[in-house]
This record gives C-alpha cells, sequence and structure tokens, in this order.
C-alpha cells in the first residue's frame, strides 16, 4: 500500500510539474510573439535607414542590407536643419522636465503632508482636470496665448508646465504618503520648517518617482507634435516633429533618408529610458501602478 500511495503522489508530483511547465512555455510564446510584433515595424525602420534608394523597394524585403549605408544618418540630417530642430526640441523639453518636476513635487508635498481647508476636494478637483480633453480647452488656451502676444515663440510651450502636471502631482503625492510622517516629526523637533522638510529630507528619499517623472515628461514634451503645430509658424523654431514633416513634405520619396532621421529623433528617449530604467520601474511599482 505503501508503495502504491508513494507512486500515486510521484505521478500526481509529475503531472502538476508537467502542467506548469506547459504553462510556462505557452506564456514564453505569447510573449515571444507580442513581442516580434512590437520590435517588427522598429526593426523595419532601423533597415530601412541603412539601405540605398534602390534597396527600399526590393521584393522581397532585404531585412539586412549589405553593406550597411551608414553614412545615410549624416546626410538625412543635412537635408533640413535639423541640428537647429534638435537644439529647439531640447529646449522646450528640458524646461518643461525642470518645471514640471519642481512644481509637482512641491504640489504634491502640499497635498500629501499639510493640512489646509478643502484639501481633499481641492484634490479631487485636481484629479478630474485629467478626465478633461486638451481638444476642449485648446481654443480658449490659444486666445489666451494669442493676446499675451506669445505665438511664434517658445512660451506657450514651456510656461504651463511651470504650473505643474495633474498625473504628476498625483504620481508624487502617493509616493510621498508611503513615507512615515515621524521623520517629518523630528526634523521639526531640530528646528526644520516646512521647505526644509520638503527640501532636505524627503525630496531625497523620492529619486525613483521624479526619474519616473522625469522620463514621462521628456519623452511627452519630446514627441509633442501638436503644440508645436499650433503655436509655431517660424522653421527656425521648428522641433524634431515639425523638422520630420517638412523632411517628409520636401522628399516624400527618400525614405532610406527619412528613416534615418526617425531614428536619430528616437535616440535620445532610448538613451534615457535606458539610463533611468532601473529607477522608473521602482517609481512606478512604489507609487501603486504597476499592473
Amino acid at each position: 500500500m505503501g508503495l502504491l500511495r508513494n507512486g500515486g503522489k510521484m505521478i500526481m508530483f509529475r503531472s502538476i510539474k508537467l502542467q506548469r511547465l506547459m504553462t510556462n512555455l505557452l506564456a514564453y510564446i505569447v510573449l515571444i510573439a507580442w513581442l516580434t510584433a512590437v520590435l517588427l515595424p522598429f526593426f523595419w525602420m532601423v533597415s530601412t535607414s541603412l539601405k540605398s534608394y534602390g534597396e527600399v523597394f526590393k521584393i522581397p524585403i532585404k531585412w539586412f542590407p549589405i553593406p550597411p549605408r551608414w553614412k545615410n544618418y549624416p546626410a538625412a540630417l543635412t537635408f533640413v536643419p535639423f541640428k537647429i530642430y534638435f537644439k529647439n526640441s531640447l529646449i522646450i523639453t528640458l524646461s518643461c522636465v525642470l518645471g514640471e518636476v519642481l512644481v509637482s513635487s512641491i504640489v504634491a508635498f502640499g497635498f500629501a503632508r499639510t493640512k489646509f481647508i478643502g484639501r481633499e476636494i481641492w484634490f479631487v478637483i485636481l484629479l478630474a482636470t485629467m478626465m478633461l480633453p486638451g481638444q476642449v480647452t485648446l481654443i480658449p488656451v490659444y486666445i489666451i496665448f494669442k493676446n499675451l502676444g506669445w505665438l511664434n515663440t517658445f512660451k506657450p510651450l514651456i510656461v504651463p508646465s511651470y504650473f505643474g502636471g495633474a498625473f504628476y502631482i498625483f504620481l508624487l503625492r502617493q509616493f510621498f504618503m508611503t513615507i512615515p510622517i515621524e521623520l517629518d516629526q523630528a526634523a521639526r523637533i531640530d528646528g526644520c520648517g516646512d521647505f526644509g522638510i520638503f527640501w532636505h529630507i524627503l525630496l531625497p528619499l523620492i529619486k525613483p518617482p521624479l526619474v519616473a517623472v522625469s522620463l514621462f515628461s521628456f519623452i511627452g514634451h519630446w514627441n509633442d507634435y501638436f503644440g508645436p503645430l499650433i503655436y509655431l509658424s517660424s522653421v527656425k523654431k521648428y522641433t524634431v516633429g515639425l523638422g520630420l514633416t517638412l523632411f517628409q513634405g520636401t522628399y516624400f520619396n527618400a525614405w532610406h533618408y527619412l528613416m534615418a532621421a526617425s531614428v536619430a529623433a528616437m535616440l535620445p528617449c532610448i538613451i534615457l529610458f535606458a539610463i533611468g530604467q532601473k529607477y522608473f520601474i521602482q517609481g512606478i511599482v512604489l507609487t501603486g501602478l504597476k499592473g
């Protein structure tokens, strides 16, 4: 009887182990298929950027151009003044990141650590602004900037960032709420005020969400197309997104050069995410936005 029981347990154990193996195998197959579908367009873009004009339209597709034409990149970036467009995008993006990170962290500290009348109501109103599409406020905001004389300048693209962002405030507030209040009380005993607690005690502890907010802000403003299209009319003030549109309209059949310029436009976001990936994922997990 003992042998039969042991044999039955072994069979059941092997069955469970086989079932788990098949489940994991199926999950890996689905993930690999999904990853292939996501990366295939990007791989095609990189491959096309290294081809000659004749190789772009060859059937069947030549995925690995031999030899790769690396000279397509400097050539593509000289057809239109991409150097100026990259500089404009960096000025706008870095200014917006600085404003949103600084202001959002201060406002989030206020909602998380200070008590004032109507705090919960104002926070709900803040979150409600995320439900309002930008298209609804586009015309009134445009009229305001027009009356201020800010059209065809970087101000309409930069100044709103210094009022913070509702999503970033929510993200940082969630992290502030996880930090023990005893740290604030201990700092007050040592004579530290509200700003001292924020700057010297709490800010160094929220590096992961700060990196997450910085990455979100950088990618959002770097890839912004609609804002510059609405407010900028001078070609010398174009951003990278508008520069790519100008390139496509001027050299509509030079797909290898267009793909090279597109890859170059993506590189800052890819490099920044690769550098801050660890802190970015940690910030998302700790603020409760995982899943």
